[in-house]
C-alpha cells in the first residue's frame, strides 16, 4: 500500500467555497501542499457538472480550455489562474477506460467548470505549482455500477502518483438549501437554523460508509446508499453523488482492504450543504513518488 498515492473525495460545494475561506479550504491547502512535497505526477479528477449521453464517457482533450464563469465570486479569484491541462495522461485515460470496456473517448471543445478548478485553486494557490490535471466526465445515465468501474479502470495510475479526486458533494441539493441568510448577510456559512434531518441522516450514512469499509466491500457500500430513505432529499439530481462512486472505485479494490476513508473537514453552507472532505490512503512517508 505504500506505494499507492492517495485518493480524495472532496464536496466543493457552492461556487461561494472559492471565495470565502473555511475549514475544507483549509484541508484542500494541506492536501496540496502534501501532493507538492510527495512528487505528485499529475491529478485525475472527475467532477460533477460534466456528463456524457448514451453509453459514453469521455476525458477533456481541449488543450486551451477556457473557464466557465463562477457566480457570487470576483474574477480576481480565478480569471487569471492558469489551466494545466494533461494531454498524454488524458490519451491513458482513454486507454485504460476503452481496455475496461467503456465507450471512451476525448472531447477537445470542453471548458473547465467551476467543480474542478475551484478545487485546483484551493489546493495550490501559486498556479505554477499545480500540476497537470486530467478530467473525467461523468455519464449521464448515473448508474452507481458504472462509475464505481469507471474508478476501478484509472485506479493503476495511482502506482505511479497521480492523485485521484472526485469532487462532488456529501449532501448537495440545491433545491433544499436555504439561500435567504445568504443573501441578508452576504454569507454562504451564514446559519440561523441547524441542518434539517434528512441531512443530517444522509450525511452520517455517509461518513458510515466511507469510514467503515474498505476494499470491495466500499464499493458495494457506496452504491448501496443511493437507495437510503434520505438519498433523494440529499441529492435532488444524481450528479454530484458520482464523485463518491468514483471514489469508492479507485480506493476500493482488494489490494486497498483495511485501508478506510477519513473525515479530514467539513463545512456546513447554506444551511443544508454538507461539504464533506475525506482522504483514503496516504503518500509514501520515506521518499518522493518517482
Amino acid at each position: 500500500m505504500a506505494s499507492l498515492a492517495p485518493v480524495h473525495l472532496f464536496s466543493h460545494g457552492s461556487t461561494m467555497m472559492l471565495g470565502e475561506p473555511s475549514e475544507a479550504a483549509d484541508y484542500w491547502k494541506r492536501a496540496g501542499d502534501e501532493a507538492l512535497a510527495a512528487g505528485v505526477k499529475g491529478i485525475i479528477m472527475m467532477g460533477a457538472h460534466w456528463d456524457a449521453n448514451g453509453d459514453r464517457i469521455e476525458v477533456a482533450t481541449n488543450p486551451k480550455p477556457e473557464k466557465s464563469p463562477v457566480a457570487y465570486v470576483h474574477p480576481s479569484k480565478y480569471a487569471d489562474y492558469p489551466l494545466k491541462p494533461d494531454l498524454p495522461t488524458a490519451q491513458r485515460c482513454i486507454n485504460l477506460l476503452q481496455g475496461a470496456g467503456f465507450d471512451a473517448s476525448g472531447n477537445d471543445k470542453f471548458d473547465w467548470i467551476h467543480d474542478t478548478y475551484l478545487v485546483l485553486i484551493r489546493m495550490f494557490p501559486d498556479p505554477a505549482t499545480c500540476p497537470p490535471t486530467t478530467l473525467i466526465s461523468m455519464n449521464a445515465r448515473f448508474d452507481p455500477h458504472y462509475h464505481v468501474k469507471v474508478g476501478a479502470a484509472l485506479r493503476p495510475l495511482r502506482k505511479e502518483g497521480y492523485l485521484i479526486i472526485g469532487s462532488g458533494g456529501a449532501v448537495h441539493n440545491l433545491y433544499r438549501n436555504r439561500w435567504l441568510p445568504m443573501l441578508r448577510y452576504s454569507d454562504n456559512f451564514a446559519q440561523e437554523s441547524p441542518p434539517e434531518p434528512w441531512a443530517l441522516e444522509f450525511r452520517q450514512a455517509v461518513e458510515d460508509v466511507l469510514t467503515r469499509n474498505s476494499g470491495p466491500q466500499l464499493r458495494r457500500a457506496a452504491t448501496r446508499l443511493m437507495k437510503h430513505a434520505m438519498y433523494r432529499d440529499a441529492h435532488a439530481t444524481d450528479d454530484h453523488f458520482m464523485a463518491v462512486l468514483f471514489v469508492a472505485g479507485a480506493a476500493g479494490d482488494e489490494e486497498d482492504t483495511g485501508v478506510s476513508g477519513k473525515l479530514m473537514a467539513e463545512t456546513w453552507e447554506l444551511t443544508n450543504m454538507c461539504n464533506s472532505q475525506f482522504t483514503f490512503g496516504g503518500w509514501p512517508a520515506t521518499a518522493k513518488v518517482a
